[in-house]
């Protein structure tokens, strides 16, 4: 299995995210949406920083179930509803992100939402990963 981050010159230089990604292997692996949601069914975290480590590790949680690491992922949407908050965070979700993920970063996109299914959730992520 492999993975290429493909970043062309013509458009603006990544952070955080790689424009396209091409994927060789033999299963996708689709992942649903995680929250910050503990073992026990409830949000955890007050601020999005501590949300998005939860979420993010809940995520690579659900990854690594299905056979896959980190490295593997293709392609992550993360959902937030506070895209001001988001991008006011982006140094410290960056750290926590390379923390817990490492530096290969998957096609990525933000998008605002009016809410997620439990109120008190400030983000989610989603992803599909390609394994050998």
């Amino acid at each position: 299995m492999s993975l290429h981050r493909h970043n062309p010159a013509e458009l603006s230089p990544p952070t955080g995210f790689s424009h396209a990604i091409t994927a060789t292997g033999s299963r996708l692996v689709f992942l649903a949406g995680q929250t910050a949601l503990n073992t026990g069914g409830k949000i955890v975290g007050e601020t999005l920083p501590e949300q998005f480590e939860t979420a993010l590790a809940n995520l690579l949680t659900a990854l690594a179930a299905a056979g896959g690491a980190p490295q593997d992922l293709a392609r992550v949407t993360v959902y937030a509803t506070d895209v001001a908050d988001y991008r006011a965070h982006a140094p410290e979700l960056g750290r926590v992100w390379r923390r817990l993920a490492g530096r290969d970063y998957p096609a990525m996109a933000v998008i605002g939402v009016a809410r997620l299914w439990d109120d008190e959730a400030l983000v989610e992520l989603d992803g599909t990963a390609v394994l050998p």
